[in-house]
């Protein structure tokens, strides 16, 4: 698209949406929302910004080809299934461990693992599906 008004708001919608989605992610593992809500929100954000700026600019922000991406995200979900099994407790159940940082208690769990890796198997998936689609469209 080669509107200016487009590409002038482009970053700044981008930026936004990406920030939102990780607070969607981050939310999610406690309240509605989590990895899937907030991949679907990160590609509309990356499907805006490669409107605005062309495929490359989006291949070249997200470093790693879609699917290693994706690859990636199923990795760390199966780690969070397996990590309850290997402590005896059934698969997928969740695994609290506190971290101390800095002076304050930090709570991570299993679940969030399988939240962010969620969140990596619908952005790497959908990415590759929106790229291809914006690269024939360009073509």
């Amino acid at each position: 698209m080669n509107s200016p008004i487009f590409r002038t708001v482009a970053p700044f919608l981008t930026s936004l949406m990406l920030l939102f989605s990780l607070f969607v992610l981050l939310r999610g593992h406690n309240a509605p929302g989590g990895g899937f809500i907030g991949g679907l929100v990160a590609v509309a954000a990356l499907a805006i910004h490669g409107a605005a700026w062309g495929v490359e600019t989006v291949r070249r922000a997200i470093v790693f080809h879609p699917l290693s991406i994706a690859a990636f995200g199923l990795f760390l979900s199966c780690i969070a299934g397996f990590a309850s099994a290997a402590a005896g407790v059934p698969f997928m159940t969740g695994l609290w461990v506190t971290v101390h940082v800095l002076g304050s208690a930090v709570a991570l769990s299993s679940v969030m693992l399988f939240d962010l890796g969620v969140y990596l198997v619908v952005v790497g998936a959908l990415l590759a599906i929106v790229l291809a689609l914006e690269e024939e469209e360009g073509v």
